[in-house]
C-alpha cells in the first residue's frame, strides 16, 4: 500500500551557542564532524523531506550550518537563554517562515544536535510510521530494560516495576525510553498545545547504539565510539571499484605540526602504522601516491620508505590530478582523494570518491563522502587500509 506522504515536510535543528557542561557543545567534534553536522546531514540524505533549517543566534553555528548545506533563521536572544523551551524555538522558525514567505509545511521534523546517532533512513521510516499509524506526533525511543527507582521526597519507590512482585525481564511489560532523536508532528499540533507531542502518539523504535545522548564530556567519547562503528556513521559508501587513491602529505601523513631545530631543520611526526596500510592497500590491488604542496627534503625521504610515488610543490593539485589521469588513462570515478584543508577541495572536485581525516577544515569535512574516525597523523592509511579490506572480504 503507498502512503500519501505530504510533499512540504521541513527538518527544524535547533542549536544555541550558550552551553554549560560542555563550551561550544554543538561544535564539538564527534564521529569527525561538528555535533551539529550530523543532524544536518541526516536530514539532507532524507527522501522526504523537503527543507531543513538551523535556528540559531550563534554566528559559528550558523556558519557551520551553512557550510554544511542547511538553511539558517536566527533566533531572539530571548529565546536562546537556559530557561527557553525547544518548542519556543521551534515555533519562532515557523512563525518566520510564514511572516517572510507566507510558507507553511505540513509536517515538522524536529532533531537534536545531541542525539546525533541516527543510521540511514531513520528520518524517512519515522515519517512513514507517522503516516502509516495515522499518528498526531511520533517520538523515537529505545527499549527500556533497566529496573527503575525514584527518590519521593525521601521514600524510594520503584517505578518501572514493582518489586514485590520481581519479574524476568521478558515478562515485563514492554517500556521505551525516549531518546530525543526524531520527533514528528504537525504545525498544528505545535501551536495548538506548545508541545512536540498531543494526540494520538507513535513511538518509532530505535536500537540502544542509536540512543547515546550528548551531555556531559564523557559522552563525547561515548558516542565517537558508537559513530565508529559499522553502520552508525553518517556516512558509510565506498564505490565498487578503486584503482588509485591520492594522499595529501600534511595534515594526513603527519599532525600538520612541524618541529624546527635551532639550525633550521625540520621534521615531522608520522605513525607506523601507515606502513602496513600502504602494503594491505597495495595487496588490495590499489596504486597510491602522494601529491603535496610542500615542497620539503622529509616528505620525500618518508615516502621513500613506504615506496609512494610523491609529486611535491603542486600549485595547482586539481590540474595535476587531470593531467595524471588522462596520462594514466585512469577513471576518475576509480580515484580517492584524502585530504584535511581549503587546498584540497579542487583535488575534491576531480576524482569520484572524497576522504577527509577527521580534524578537517569543516569545508573540507562538508564536501567528503567518508570522514575518518582517526585524525592527521594518527594512522589514517591504515584505517582507510582496513575498511576497504572488509569490503573486499
Amino acid at each position: 500500500m503507498s502512503l500519501n506522504i505530504p510533499k512540504n515536510i521541513i527538518v527544524i535543528i535547533p542549536a544555541r551557542g550558550g552551553s554549560k557542561r560542555i563550551k561550544n557543545k554543538n561544535l564539538a567534534v564527534v564521529g569527525g564532524r561538528p555535533l551539529l553536522a550530523h543532524s544536518i546531514i541526516a536530514a539532507k540524505q532524507s527522501k522526504h523531506v523537503t527543507r531543513v533549517i538551523v535556528s540559531t543566534e550563534d554566528e559559528a553555528i550558523a556558519k557551520t550550518a551553512k557550510e554544511f548545506g542547511a538553511e539558517v533563521i536566527t533566533r531572539p536572544a530571548q529565546l536562546a537563554s537556559d530557561d527557553a523551551s525547544s518548542e519556543s524555538a521551534l515555533i519562532d522558525v515557523l512563525d518566520q517562515l510564514e511572516a517572510a514567505e507566507r510558507y507553511i509545511p505540513e509536517l515538522v521534523v524536529f532533531l537534536q544536535c545531541t542525539s546525533p546517532v541516527r543510521r540511514i533512513g531513520d528520518i524517512d521510516r519515522a515519517i512513514e510510521q507517522l503516516v502509516s499509524s495515522g499518528a498526531d506526533s511520533l517520538f523515537s525511543a529505545c527499549r527500556n530494560h533497566g529496573l527503575i527507582w525514584q527518590d519521593n521526597h525521601g521514600k524510594i519507590d520503584s517505578l518501572s516495576y514493582n518489586y514485590h512482585k520481581r519479574k524476568r525481564e521478558q515478562q515485563m511489560e514492554v517500556q521505551y525510553r525516549e531518546n530525543g532523536s526524531i520527533y514528528v508532528f504537525s504545525p498544528r499540533l505545535l501551536r495548538d498545545t506548545n508541545n512536540r507531542l498531543g494526540g494520538k502518539i507513535a513511538v518509532y523504535e530505535m536500537d540502544f547504539l542509536s540512543s547515546f545522548q550528548v551531555d556531559n564530556p564523557d559522552d563525547i567519547k561515548l558516542v565517537d565510539w558508537v559513530m565508529q562503528q559499522p553502520g552508525y556513521r553518517t556516512s558509510q559508501s565506498w564505490p565498487g571499484q578503486l584503482s588509485l587513491i591520492i594522499f595529501d602529505f600534511d595534515g594526513v601523513m603527519t599532525d600538520n605540526r612541524v618541529y624546527v631545530d635551532k639550525s633550521g631543520r625540520e621534521s615531522v611526526l608520522c605513525n607506523r602504522a601507515d606502513g602496513l596500510g600502504v602494503k594491505q592497500l597495495r595487496a588490495l590491488g590499489i596504486e597510491l601516491l602522494v601529491a603535496s604542496t610542500e615542497k620539503n627534503p622529509v616528505v620525500q625521504q618518508r615516502c621513500a620508505k613506504l615506496q609512494l610515488d610523491c609529486f611535491q610543490g603542486l600549485d595547482d593539485k586539481k590540474q595535476f590530478i587531470k593531467d595524471y589521469l588522462t596520462k594514466h588513462q585512469i577513471d576518475a570515478a576509480q580515484v580517492a582523494y584524502v585530504g584535511n584543508d581549503t587546498n584540497d577541495l579542487g583535488a575534491f572536485s576531480v576524482v569520484g570518491f572524497k576522504i577527509a581525516v577527521a580534524d578537517s577544515h569543516p569545508a573540507v569535512l562538508a564536501a567528503a563522502d567518508y570522514i575518518t574516525s582517526r585524525r592527521g597523523g594518527r594512522g589514517v592509511i591504515q584505517e582507510i587500509s582496513n575498511q576497504l579490506a572488509l569490503i573486499k572480504q
